[in-house]
């Protein structure tokens, strides 16, 4: 078998609703849970470190409530992707994607989550949006929730600690599939399933200060979100035949730190409580034996009705996908070095160099990922986001010279060939934030993903215009060639 993409292979880029759009408070949206993450643009990179913004406080959460302010809110203005779609689109079009991901922001459609009918200004978006990807030449990939609930289901009934909220969701899915099931090529419903477990707040909106039993709020959330899931799969399947649905998880793809055995009893523990809880749930439909032991260490008691195994059981996903952007070592040494990572602090390894934000790179982890998940499952895998955040500057000349970006892609795109050669059927790539946006981690917008550049600072101040960078011209290239030429 050659290391080649297929011909039509799913080249691609994606971005969330609520890192892009803006527009929290125009169309008839309702307040969401990212609209109240709250960013000081003056805060150094060590702030930020220290103060573990990813986490809310019942404090903040009040507070960003009655705040009015955009500036110190990045989720509000985003990259104006609400109104500039157009434009953006054109750009991706002529950078030749095949595919474009985005989500659908649930308080679009449904401002309160429990509202009996949906807000029709916000079909209609969505309806405008997905029509001119199909007419630009780009099939459609949505992310139905990524992190961001509207905020009066956190309010009234808890978010995802209340099974009324599986209720809800399931109204919301019931409506984009009668709506936008035409215009919608693969539907993921959840964004990096596992990001409840290591960032309770944007995966399952738990605030940790209000929770007397924290681990056990997060695991009856999720078994709630794994119920949505497979009802999201159920209606799909009924309501459009062809549909296809996936999976989802922030893959943090596992090496033992030596080979004492105790290290690589380690690494197995950490695979499986950290990757493969969440994809064995919805790929084969049912909790793993293993589990067992993790609950019982943690005190953990997952509630379930009558019928929960059954819905899980019969209704599991088509294909599964993942965001890969780094790699971690397992051990049992508790003073082993640690870096940053995406929703992680990892431990270090030695033999790879990382990113300004410290994240490892490990390009040869990708294709190591692709083969552990197909040997597991057996599905078509989609590598859902890959990318590198920079800083990004715009050269003397007027160009964006990034050709650690176009190493990084390069590299990447290189292993998923040698995957497909490996006979892992993997049928899409998306490069994450294709368009610069605020950056989920760290909220700042100079954390930058894109290949073309979009002319905002850490305030939301600037122009908006949008920039092509040279790894723009070289993703160009590679998708014309269908990935056959990556010469950087």
């Amino acid at each position: 078998m050659k290391d080649e993409f297929p011909d039509h292979f799913l080249f691609g880029g994606a971005i969330s609703a609520s890192q892009a759009e803006g527009a929290y408070n125009e169309g008839g949206k309702g307040l969401d849970t990212q609209d109240l993450r709250y960013f000081d643009p003056e805060w150094t990179a060590e702030d930020l470190a220290k103060k573990s913004n990813r986490r809310m406080s019942k404090k903040k959460f009040d507070k960003a409530l009655n705040d009015k302010d955009i500036e110190h809110y990045p989720f509000r203005h985003g990259i104006d992707f609400y109104h500039t779609y157009h434009q953006d689109l054109a750009l991706m079009q002529e950078l030749g994607l095949r595919v474009f991901r985005t989500s659908i922001s649930w308080s679009r459609i449904f401002p309160n989550g429990d509202d009996e009918t949906p807000n029709e200004e916000g079909i209609a978006f969505y309806d405008r949006l997905f029509s001119e990807c199909h007419q630009r030449g780009m099939k459609v990939f949505v992310t139905i929730l990524h992190y961001n609930i509207p905020v009066h289901l956190v309010l009234a009934y808890g978010g995802w600690k209340s099974r009324k909220t599986v209720r809800f969701f399931e109204r919301y899915v019931d409506v984009l599939f009668h709506r936008l099931g035409r215009l919608v090529d693969y539907w993921l419903p959840f964004n990096e399933f596992n990001a409840g477990r290591f960032n309770p707040y944007n995966g399952v909106c738990v605030i940790k200060d209000e929770e007397k039993e924290y681990d056990q709020t997060i695991f009856q959330c999720l078994h709630h979100q794994f119920l949505a899931n497979a009802i999201a799969v159920k209606k799909a399947h009924e309501i459009i035949p062809n549909a296809k649905v996936g999976g989802m998880i922030a893959r943090f793809t596992t090496y033992p730190a030596t080979c004492k055995p105790d290290d690589v009893m380690q690494m197995i523990h950490d695979d499986q409580y950290a990757n493969f809880f969440y994809t064995d749930v919805m790929a084969r439909g049912a909790y793993p034996a293993y589990m067992d032991r993790y609950f019982d260490r943690y005190g953990i008691t997952v509630h379930k009705e009558p019928g929960d195994d059954e819905l899980l059981k019969g209704n599991t996903v088509d294909f599964l996908s993942f965001s890969y952007y780094m790699s971690l070592v397992s051990t049992t040494d508790q003073s082993w070095e640690k870096t940053a990572g995406n929703l992680v602090m990892a431990n270090k390894n030695p033999y790879l160099e990382s990113s300004q934000w410290g994240w490892q790179i490990d390009p040869v982890g990708l294709r190591i990922t692709l083969n552990q998940m197909y040997d597991r499952y057996g599905l078509p895998l989609f590598v859902a986001e890959n990318g590198l955040g920079a800083k990004d500057t715009i050269a003397d000349d007027g160009g964006i010279h990034d050709p650690y970006r176009i190493d990084y892609l390069s590299k990447h795109i290189e292993q998923l060939k040698k995957a497909i050669g490996d006979g892992v059927d993997l049928f899409g790539y998306t490069v994450w934030g294709i368009i610069d946006i605020v950056s989920c981690g760290s909220m700042e917008m100079e954390k930058r993903y894109g290949v073309i550049y979009v002319d905002f600072d850490n305030r939301g101040h600037g122009t908006g215009k949008r920039l092509k960078k040279d790894s723009f011209y070289w993703y160009q290239h590679c998708i014309r060639t269908n990935g056959r030429d990556l010469s950087r």
